[in-house]
């Protein structure tokens, strides 16, 4: 039985949709880390009030699976548990369901406690491990630990410039806005017919404000599955790394 668990409910808004009418994928990787930022309220320990102690949570990889996207309206539950941590990082495992209790997706997370003036991990609170008890039972299978190699050059790519809306609390790029630019580097074939469907990423190096970077993509063994890569442009540096696969549209 699932124990130690906390719920968010969400009504899907009409800015969250995509032109087809469904939650985007960004909207439900937003939703996730809304239900983060919920479960950490809940323990009197807010992301505003760890930033006030310059100290936050960091995603340093995870792993969604989407098996329908909610509809305007719609109202959804993003069950949360952490499902292990240590003194510095925890894995944070979710299901979504949908208004008769299916379920539509599941995602997990590794986050790791961050020192936001010294840029490295730091132990987390006290407080926060005795008030957040945790359920071993895991969503998704997936080895968030494994690396996934980079790519150094692609069929497909595209550039970006870091602006400062793409910005978070933590002085970094927010880990969504690299699913954004993951898509932007898409065959146009895949974004207009097809629907993520699993990605799995890694998070490997902090972009900046002002930063140029590049997202690169390539087919990954069959047309509908991809691997991914986001570096500095004009440096070794890579910020990001991804496998998705994708299925079309009905």
């Amino acid at each position: 039985m699932l124990e130690n668990y906390y719920d968010s409910e969400f009504e899907l808004r009409f800015f969250e949709m995509d032109k087809w009418g469904e939650a985007s994928a960004t909207t439900i990787l937003t939703l996730l880390e809304e239900t983060a930022a919920n479960h950490c309220l809940s323990i009197d320990h807010s992301l505003y009030y760890l930033i006030e102690k310059q100290v936050g949570w960091v995603l340093r990889a995870g792993a969604m699976e989407m098996y329908r996207y909610p509809r305007y309206k719609e109202k959804i539950t993003i069950r949360t548990w952490l499902s292990s941590y240590s003194a510095i990082r925890g894995i944070r495992e979710n299901i979504i369901y949908d208004e008769q209790q299916n379920i539509i997706g599941r995602a997990k997370g590794l986050w790791v406690f961050f020192d936001v003036a010294k840029r490295r991990p730091t132990q987390i609170f006290d407080a926060i491990m005795q008030r957040w008890m945790f359920c071993s039972k895991v969503c998704l299978d997936t080895d968030i630990n494994t690396k996934i190699e980079p790519l150094h050059a692609a069929t497909y790519c595209r550039e970006f410039e870091v602006k400062r809306y793409d910005i978070d609390m933590n002085q970094h790029v927010n880990n969504i806005r690299y699913l954004q630019w993951v898509i932007e580097s898409l065959p146009n074939d895949i974004f207009e017919h097809y629907s993520l469907e699993s990605i799995d990423g890694r998070f490997v190096a902090e972009a900046h404000f002002g930063d140029t970077l590049i997202s690169f993509t390539e087919e990954n063994g069959r047309p509908d599955a991809f691997i991914h890569t986001v570096k500095v442009k004009g440096t070794d540096k890579v910020c990001a790394t991804a496998t998705t696969t994708w299925k079309k549209r009905v």
